[in-house]
């Protein structure tokens, strides 16, 4: 398909997204925090230290497989290509979603965005509820749950999942996208040369670890959330703790809006940027 003037405005969006990512700067606060965690970190024996983030990594490659073979999200790929053929009937698999429009995509990536967004907010105000169960599994399930969302917006721009090089690039994404505000600039920047310095669009040859010290600012943060749950938890107004049922749907919310939006930021971008590529051919 030629490039067309819309395709240039979505483009023109990613590149002023992409500088505000560039022009952001942190607090006092937050390099203060990010301070203290290092030191903290570094408290810890360096065998321990790599053996601990081994151990994620683990974790987070089989999270990966184990949801994309979930009969939920086999379901959610027949949704998505039903979705799809509204627009094109000749769409039959993944691949063939790249046929659709920019402006199509984006309406079929806005409504599981905005169900994963959802299911965010209902996952903290049970968290919120202060109960034991919730609080102990959080963690994993926002983990689980956002990492399901890269998964789904890659899916929806045509990227499968189950290939090697888009199980990397979906998982580097949740990595780039979880990061704080100040150091997302530099994830998005290794994604966009990691896809430059590729050999293959299906093979991914390095095994690489995922999870660092930086990264660890978003769960320890998650873990602050669930402090203040466990402290405002008996303070309940019409028999509800609305402080904590606040706390954690919003915190919650917050966070999967935003590796949402740096999820499709960057599936739109290689979109765009293979588009461009085949009108010049």
């Amino acid at each position: 398909m030629a490039w067309t003037e819309r395709d240039e405005v979505v483009w023109e969006e990613i590149m002023t997204w992409e500088q505000s990512l560039a022009e952001h700067e942190g607090n006092d606060f937050q390099y203060t925090y990010s301070k203290w965690l290092s030191t903290a970190m570094e408290a810890i024996p360096e065998e321990m230290l790599s053996a601990f983030f081994g151990q994620l990594d683990g974790a987070l490659f089989h999270m990966h497989s184990l949801l994309q073979g979930s009969q939920f999200q086999n379901e959610a790929r027949e949704r998505i290509l039903t979705s799809a053929r509204v627009f094109r009937e000749d769409v039959k698999v993944i691949a063939d979603l790249k046929k659709l429009t920019i402006d199509q995509i984006c309406y079929l990536n806005s409504q599981q965005s905005s169900r994963h967004r959802l299911y965010s907010l209902i996952q903290g105000g049970i968290t919120g509820t202060g109960g034991a169960v919730p609080l102990g599994t959080d963690l994993a399930v926002m983990a689980a749950l956002n990492l399901r969302a890269v998964q789904i917006t890659a899916m929806t721009y045509g990227y499968d999942p189950q290939m090697p090089f888009e199980m990397m690039a979906s998982l580097k994404v949740f990595h780039a996208a979880s990061l704080p505000e100040r150091l997302k600039i530099e994830g998005w920047q290794e994604l966009l040369i990691e896809l430059e310095e590729r050999d293959h669009p299906y093979f991914y040859k390095e095994t690489e670890q995922l999870t660092d010290l930086t990264w660890m600012e978003g769960p320890v943060k998650q873990l602050g959330k669930l402090l203040a749950i466990t402290l405002f938890k008996n303070k309940k107004t019409a028999n509800l703790p609305l402080i904590s049922l606040a706390i954690g749907a919003g915190t919650n919310y917050r966070l999967t809006k935003s590796i949402t939006e740096f999820a499709e930021k960057y599936y739109q971008y290689r979109w765009l940027q293979e588009k461009r590529e085949a009108a010049r051919a």
